[in-house]
């Protein structure tokens, strides 16, 4: 039987079918086979779940829009292994709800910046960022060590996170609160950026 490609071409509703069809076959061949994958369903053998002021931290990354300028996700290529650090795996990654990988890179990726500087260097940074590299276009933060934090919600970001999957226990739920308390944003986004990239040796 001959296939009538005439036909398919000049009927735009057939064609768009024909189009889902295809690329959705496309994506399933790919997609579901990594839902099976050990190594991008499981952790890193050092990966340890955030602890509630990283949590609080991260939740700040996200609010002030760092996730628009920085990646957390480094590729395999030579330029970018050389610069940042040993390329980004799936498994450090799956505690993270929502992941921060990212593309945008004006400035540099932050997958591996844990350790990297002191947490004087990244209060200066976060404050005034030419302070400590002139060329940086990035803004200042200043408010965040003026914001305090209560822990109001801490616990059940910390519940909601066990809910997904990652192995907090029931302790660190009932301390979360206490553990944030009275500590600045400024700290909790501190702790955030040092906790990146311990996970993979």
């Amino acid at each position: 039987m001959k296939f009538n490609h005439e036909l398919v071409e000049k009927n735009i509703g057939l064609m768009a079918i024909f189009i889902v069809i295809a690329i959705s076959f496309g994506g399933l061949v790919q997609i579901v086979p990594l839902m099976f994958q050990k190594d991008t369903t499981e952790p890193v053998a050092n990966l340890r779940p955030y602890t509630a002021l990283e949590l609080e931290g991260r939740d700040i990354y996200i609010r002030e829009g760092c996730y628009g300028c920085h990646s957390q996700m480094i590729r395999p290529m030579r330029a970018e292994t050389e610069r940042y650090g040993h390329y980004s795996v799936a498994g450090e990654s799956v505690w993270d709800h929502p992941f921060q990988w990212g593309s945008k890179r004006t400035g540099p990726d932050l997958a591996r910046v844990g350790g990297r500087y002191s947490d004087e260097w990244h209060r200066i940074h976060l404050i005034d960022p030419r302070a400590v590299v002139p060329e940086s276009n990035m803004p200042g933060y200043p408010w965040l060590e003026e914001n305090i934090l209560d822990g109001k919600y801490t616990a059940k970001k910390v519940q909601a996170m066990q809910t997904l999957g990652v192995p907090y226990s029931q302790a660190d739920i009932d301390g979360a609160e206490q553990a944030v308390k009275g500590k600045t944003e400024m700290e909790a986004l501190i702790a955030y950026l040092q906790s990146l990239g311990h996970a993979l040796k």
